[in-house]
C-alpha cells in the first residue's frame, strides 16, 4: 500500500504547494493531471523521496519515506520505487543490457541476465540487448526508460510526463506498457502528466 497525507511543500514564501491525499492499494493505479507550475514534479520527488516535505506523511509498504536518511532513501528507493522520466537518463557509454545491470548494480542486487532479458522481451525491445541507447529511436528509448524503471521489480512506479512529447498512437503505447509492466510485477503505478489524453486509459484520476 502507498499513502501520502497532507502533504506540503515551499520553495520559498512565494511558492509553496499543498497536495491532495493519495491512498492506493496493491496493483492500483493513478493519473495525476496538473498543467506546468502546479507542482506535479515536485510531488513526484516529494513521492520518490528526493524532496522532503514541509509536512505531511508518505508511506509504502510500512516505511515512511520522509522519515528516511539520504542514504536510506537512496536505498529504499534504488530497491522498491521504479522511475520513469520524459527524458530518459542512460550512461551513454554502456549497453542497454549494460545499464540495466547498473541499475540492478546500485540496488545492491547480483547481477541477472536473465531478468534483463525478461523485461526488454515484455517491452519489445529484447533484439536491442547490445546497442547504445543513443542509437534507439525515440519510442524505444521510451521503452527502455520503462525497464530501467522496472527491472529490480519496485513496488512502486511513478513516471513524469512519460508521453508528452509523444505522437498519440506511442502515447497511448507507453502508458498501456507502463500498466502493463505495473500488474507484472503487482506493483502500484503514478503517473504525473499534463497530458489529458491519458484520462482514457485511467479512470482514476486527481487534478491538481
Amino acid at each position: 500500500m502507498f499513502s501520502t497525507h497532507s502533504l506540503s511543500f515551499a520553495y520559498n514564501q512565494q511558492v509553496s504547494f499543498q497536495f491532495p491525499d493519495i491512498e492506493l492499494e496493491a496493483g492500483e493505479n493513478l493519473l495525476i493531471l496538473g498543467e506546468s507550475g502546479i507542482g506535479k514534479t515536485t510531488l513526484l520527488h516529494l513521492m520518490a523521496g528526493l524532496l522532503q516535505p514541509q509536512s505531511g506523511r508518505i508511506e509504502l509498504m510500512g516505511t515512511l519515506i520522509h522519515e528516511l536518511s539520504s542514504g536510506q532513501s537512496d536505498r529504499f528507493r534504488g530497491s522498491h520505487i521504479g522511475l520513469v522520466f520524459q527524458r530518459p537518463h542512460f550512461v551513454r557509454a554502456l549497453s542497454l543490457q549494460e545499464n540495466l545491470a547498473l541499475v540492478q548494480h546500485l540496488a545492491r542486487r547480483p547481477p541477472d541476465k536473465s531478468r534483463i532479458k525478461e523485461v526488454l522481451d515484455g517491452l519489445g525491445i529484447g533484439h536491442k540487448l547490445n546497442e547504445k541507447p543513443h542509437r534507439l529511436s525515440q519510442g524505444e528509448q521510451q521503452r527502455a526508460a520503462i525497464a530501467l524503471a522496472v527491472v529490480n521489480r519496485p513496488q512502486l512506479i511513478l513516471a513524469d510526463e512519460p508521453t508528452s512529447s509523444l505522437d498519440d498512437k506511442n502515447a497511448h503505447r507507453v502508458a498501456r506498457l507502463l500498466k502493463e509492466q505495473a500488474s507484472t510485477t503487482g506493483a502500484q503505478l503514478i503517473i504525473i502528466t499534463h497530458d489529458q489524453r491519458l484520462k482514457e486509459e485511467f479512470p482514476n484520476t486527481i487534478t491538481l
